[in-house]
């Protein structure tokens, strides 16, 4: 009988920790691969560079590993000196680069390379981190240039993933999850303006993002979804 795998990547982030922790503890998978940039992943991966997602996939090849849920649990929204644009003066060129590279173009290059470990028969789950404010018609605030646009491209990818490896295994399930606001190092400059009880912590968002993936069925392939299940349209 296969092993089931699942691949948590950004496994040393809030959400990708605490998602690595609660597939451990539920114990519906053999066996939990933990993979990140950091020196405890049995193999570095960085989405900034495709060698690593290539080496990072031929690792698990090697293993024999044939995952059935691949799940991208990273993000970038600001950095030390940089953080979303709050208006068009605000534009720069390095960081909207940087942007699309780790929310989109990152993602889009480990499904290149991992999807093809996945099994052509059952049901498989590939699923990336998004954000409501990708969505094109949910934008009423504006602002946030690079970060809107690098979530509104991989929604794109997600759609075109989906629709590409529908021909390879019609069961596959291809999604993009939106986890709301968590108390992670990413939301920390924001976090003033959230409703009271809509701020959650890494385990009770991951908890929820399992369990809408978990009620997902081919036909939602290619979708994004948040938190409590409501699907957003792009």
């Amino acid at each position: 009988m296969t092993r089931r795998t699942a691949i948590i990547i950004g496994a040393s982030g809030g959400i990708g920790r605490a998602m690595a922790d609660m597939l451990e503890q539920e114990d519906n998978f053999d066996q939990v691969v933990r993979l990140s940039r950091q020196t405890d992943s049995p193999v570095p991966l960085d989405l900034t560079s495709e060698d690593s997602i290539i080496s990072a996939a031929l690792w698990l090849k090697e293993q024999n590993i044939e995952p059935s849920l691949v799940f991208i649990a990273t993000g970038l929204l600001h950095s030390a000196d940089k953080g979303p644009e709050k208006s068009m003066r605000e534009l720069d060129t390095d960081w909207m680069l940087e942007n699309y590279q780790i929310n989109a173009v990152g993602p889009a290059l480990v499904a290149k390379h991992f999807l093809p470990l996945m099994s052509k028969e059952g049901i498989i789950r590939f699923a990336a981190l998004s954000a409501r404010v990708g969505s094109v018609s949910d934008n009423r605030l504006g602002g946030w240039y690079g970060y809107r646009a690098a979530k509104a491209a991989l929604n794109m990818i997600i759609r075109n993933l989906s629709i590409e490896w529908a021909r390879k295994n019609k069961r596959s399930i291809i999604v993009a999850l939106h986890p709301g606001t968590v108390d992670t190092g990413l939301s920390k400059p924001f976090q003033g303006n959230v409703p009271p009880g809509k701020l959650f912590d890494p385990e009770r968002a991951a908890l929820q993002l399992l369990d809408v993936l978990e009620g997902l069925k081919p036909v939602d392939s290619g979708k994004i979804f948040a938190w409590d299940g409501e699907e957003i349209r792009p």
